[in-house]
């Protein structure tokens, strides 16, 4: 497809830059840059660009947020730790009024106890879990139905 519909914005959170090498058992062995590669990919495909972004910071993902109202057409977000953690995260999704999805790589409900609630799952248009990294591809895919 030639024509762009739009951006969507790809959000990682803490310690998403170490994919490939961080507990390989939990995460497999798919690098950010295969994440970023597979999201760019699955966005054309369907008309819009992706905006890869990964920060390690809390205040430079909840900026990132900020930033795509009125720039992107929705968001695909991994907040990582943040997810169980920041009500910040929770409020900056909420306040931009963007259609938005909660991706996390492994079943967060078969780990520890404090993974299993999320701060931003009360905000966002659905949540894929366990899908491995091809959960931000059905995420895109989701996102975009939602734009229809």
């Amino acid at each position: 497809m030639t024509t762009s519909h739009g951006t969507l914005l790809i959000l990682n959170g803490p310690n998403l830059n170490l994919l490939g090498t961080r507990e390989p058992q939990i995460y497999g062995t798919a690098t950010l840059e295969d994440v970023n590669a597979l999201c760019t990919e699955a966005a054309s495909r369907l008309g819009f660009s992706a905006d890869c972004q990964q920060s390690n910071h809390e205040g430079v993902l909840i900026d990132a947020i900020h930033a795509a109202r009125g720039t992107c057409s929705g968001i695909v977000i991994n907040a990582g730790a943040f997810t169980h953690t920041s009500v910040a995260l929770r409020d900056a999704l909420a306040g931009v009024e963007l259609p938005a999805i909660e991706v996390h790589i492994s079943n967060v409900h078969t780990r520890e106890e404090f993974r299993h609630h999320s701060y931003l799952s009360p905000v966002v248009d659905a949540v894929i879990v366990g899908a491995g990294i091809n959960g931000y591809k059905l995420a895109i895919e989701h996102l975009v139905h939602l734009l229809a």
